[in-house]
């Protein structure tokens, strides 16, 4: 037994890091790996890859896309990176000399800390394996002429990680392979020189590695207050309400999106005119988000769009969300999310466009498939309950309005349909978060006539008491009115 142990001590090692690594991104951070697979929209075509491989760099880019797809379901995704930063440890320990071994952890244990950056794209220890395992394969000494067509080509397919081959080769064979380096570096010039519309900075610090052109990683770990936003985010996309309010009575990140997904939960449970003003309200904005140009802020804001009923503007903030994803990708999430809202609102021929690229991806094709099927057969779709429920609460006819006055647009949401109670609780909480008190007084019978609940709510009674006493009274709602009248925020 002890001569097995000392035999196979380093594949223990290994196996033991493959085992942390899975441990840590399907268990601990799944809404990590969600985070990277919902903005790429992987595509099965030649067109897909013969795209990516034009700019250098590309065939990492794509073959990281490739295993990302995969993220969808956490277990194979944390699989999958295990692998990945177990080839790191694994090649770099052959490249090594014996007595160094340990110094072979070093490489995955500093990406692992890079990636704590949610910006670092897999594309990174993509090109990191790659490269070193290029590295390994050493061809007898009178061949070092191959490495002439070796290295351009390896940075060509792998970016700038290829200098790292480029580095280990001076090393083994020594000054010949310059020849082999110069070869590179004047692929790279000639790269750059024919690639006028890429920042020469980008090109040499990789297209594919950061999802921020120009970007660089932030060298500060994993923030728990952004992974906690990211973990509310997917949360939301997997509908586990009960779950995402339990993490915010334990973690409170004093920010809008924070705002917007505790009371998105809360109102999809019918807790929200019970328990809103236990949580952080951010102030009239703490329901719905103004339209923010970035890849992340207004996901909550749309989904709460989508499930009030406001299908237009669901529509575009997912369409403006996916063109702030700023290297330019698809995402599949609000891919098929735009195809719904085409469908909901019977734009059949701009919702076949979508359905035809989810076609062509691999965990989204069964269900653009199963939605071709109702294109144009208005009876077919309402066949399911979400849709026909949805084509039910939504506005019929198009107009504008003002995000100042959204309460307006929750009270006309819940008249053109009383079913709609996240509308009605919605328009209450809004007029609250305003300090719209008479108003509130008035309509407080709404809740109780069409609100459902056996009892006036405790989060109405509050705020009842704290507006007959003039904000002299305390409980929840009398504390975030004495907040905002700090902030010089009240109404």
């Amino acid at each position: 037994m002890k001569n097995l142990l000392r035999r196979h001590w380093k594949s223990g090692l290994s196996v033991l890091l493959g085992i942390v690594v899975w441990l840590f991104w399907a268990v601990a951070y799944p809404h990590a790996l969600s985070y990277h697979e919902q903005y790429q929209l992987f595509l099965w075509s030649g067109d897909y890859l013969s795209e990516r491989l034009l700019l250098p760099g590309g065939f990492a880019d794509w073959l990281s896309e490739f295993l990302v797809q995969f993220f969808l379901y956490p277990w194979l995704g944390g699989l999958l990176l295990s692998l990945l930063f177990v080839g790191l440890q694994c090649f770099t320990a052959r490249l090594l000399p014996k007595k160094l071994y340990v110094l072979s952890f070093a490489v995955p244990l500093s990406v692992w800390w890079l990636m704590g950056d949610i910006n670092v794209m897999v594309a990174l220890p993509v090109a990191l394996v790659s490269v070193l395992g290029l590295a390994c394969v050493r061809w007898p000494r009178r061949f070092w002429w191959l490495d002439v067509l070796v290295m351009p080509l390896a940075w060509w397919l792998f970016g700038p990680a290829a200098c790292i081959y480029g580095f280990i080769r001076l090393l083994q064979y020594g000054w010949p392979v310059l020849s082999g380096v110069a070869s590179m570096a004047v692929c790279v010039v000639l790269t750059c020189m024919c690639l006028p519309q890429w920042p020469v900075q980008q090109l040499l610090s990789g297209i594919s590695y950061y999802r921020i052109p120009l970007g660089y990683p932030q060298l500060s770990g994993y923030n728990s207050d952004m992974y906690e936003l990211i973990r509310q985010d997917y949360l939301i996309r997997n509908e586990r309400w009960d779950e995402l309010i339990k993490r915010a009575e334990e973690h409170v990140v004093h920010t809008t999106f924070w705002s917007n997904s505790v009371n998105l939960a809360l109102s999809q449970k019918r807790q929200l005119a019970e328990r809103q003003f236990r949580f952080y309200q951010s102030g009239d904005d703490a329901l719905i988000m103004g339209s923010v140009r970035d890849l992340t802020s207004n996901l909550p804001t749309a989904e709460a769009f989508y499930r009030l009923g406001m299908i237009n503007s669901a529509q575009r903030y997912m369409f403006d969300i996916q063109e702030s994803i700023l290297n330019a990708k698809k995402s599949g999430r609000c891919t098929k999310r735009i195809a719904e809202c085409m469908l909901i609102n019977g734009h059949y021929k701009p919702a076949a466009k979508q359905l035809n690229l989810l076609k062509q991806t691999l965990f989204y094709r069964d269900w653009a498939e199963q939605m071709e099927q109702c294109l144009y057969k208005d009876s077919m779709l309402e066949r399911i309950p979400e849709y026909k429920r949805l084509r039910q609460l939504r506005f019929k006819d198009d107009f504008l309005y003002s995000y100042s006055e959204l309460e307006k647009i929750f009270a006309m949401l819940f008249v053109n349909n009383q079913d709609n109670k996240m509308a009605l609780d919605y328009f209450l909480a809004q007029l609250l978060l305003k300090g719209q008190v008479q108003q509130f007084m008035q309509y407080l019978q709404w809740a109780q006539q069409y609100g459902g609940y056996k009892y006036m709510p405790e989060g109405y009674q509050d705020a009842v008491r704290c507006i007959q006493s003039q904000g002299r009274q305390g409980g929840s709602y009398g504390q975030y009115v004495q907040r905002q009248l700090k902030k010089g925020g009240a109404k």
